[in-house]
C-alpha cells in the first residue's frame, strides 16, 4: 500500500489545481482568496511529501515522473498569472513570461535528455527558484487575503507593499534565469 502513497498525493495535487484556479479566478464568495491560498499551501505541502515518500519507499513511477512536475508547473503558473493580473498585480508581466519560458524550455530539454538516458539533478539555483517562488506566492496570497478584509487600514501602505512584491518577484525572475542557464550548461556537458 505504501508504494501508492506518493502517486495518491500527486493525484490529490492534480485535483487541487482546478479548485485553486476556480477560487482565484471565478469564485465570487468573499473569502475566495483565503480558500485559494489554503489550497495552494496544501498542494505545496503534498508536493514536498510525495517526493520525500517516493525516495524513502524507493517507488519512482512513470506516472509520478510525468504528472508530479506537470501538476507543480500548472499550479505555480496559475498562481503567478493570478498575481500578475488585476486586481492583485504583484508580478510584472515580463517576470511571468520569463518564468513560463524557462519552465517550457527546461521541460523540453528534460524530455529530450531523458530519451537519451541523461538525467540532470536539480542544482542550488533550481532549489532556490522553487523556494523563492513558493515563499513569494504564499506570502503574496496571504497578504492579499488580509488586504481584502482590512482595506481601509492597509490602503495607505498598499502601494508600497505592491512595489516590494514586484521587486521580490523580479529577484525570483533573475534566479529563474540563472537556474535555466545552469540547467542548459549541465545538459550540454552531459550530452
Amino acid at each position: 500500500m505504501k508504494k501508492y502513497v506518493p502517486n495518491i498525493l500527486t493525484i490529490i495535487r492534480i485535483l487541487l489545481v482546478p479548485l485553486f484556479i476556480w477560487f482565484v479566478f471565478f469564485s465570487d464568495i468573499q473569502s475566495h482568496y483565503i480558500i485559494a491560498t489554503l489550497l495552494f499551501i496544501v498542494a505545496s505541502i503534498s508536493d514536498y511529501y510525495d517526493g520525500m515518500l517516493a525516495r524513502r519507499f524507493e517507488v519512482i513511477s512513470n506516472f509520478g515522473k510525468i504528472m508530479d512536475p506537470l501538476a507543480d508547473k500548472i499550479l505555480v503558473i496559475a498562481a503567478l498569472i493570478a498575481l500578475t493580473l488585476p486586481p492583485i498585480q504583484f508580478v510584472n508581466i515580463f517576470v511571468l513570461v520569463i518564468i513560463i519560458l524557462r519552465e517550457v524550455a527546461v521541460s523540453v530539454l528534460r524530455s529530450y535528455y531523458s530519451k537519451k538516458k541523461i538525467y540532470i539533478a536539480a542544482n542550488i539555483w533550481g532549489k532556490l527558484k522553487t523556494v523563492f517562488q513558493m515563499f513569494g506566492i504564499i506570502t503574496a496570497f496571504i497578504y492579499y487575503s488580509i488586504f481584502q478584509y482590512f482595506q481601509e487600514n492597509l490602503t495607505p501602505y498598499h502601494e508600497n507593499i505592491t512595489q516590494i512584491f514586484k521587486i521580490f518577484f523580479w529577484i525570483v525572475g533573475i534566479i529563474t534565469i540563472l537556474s535555466g542557464i545552469t540547467y542548459f550548461q549541465k545538459g550540454a556537458k552531459n550530452a
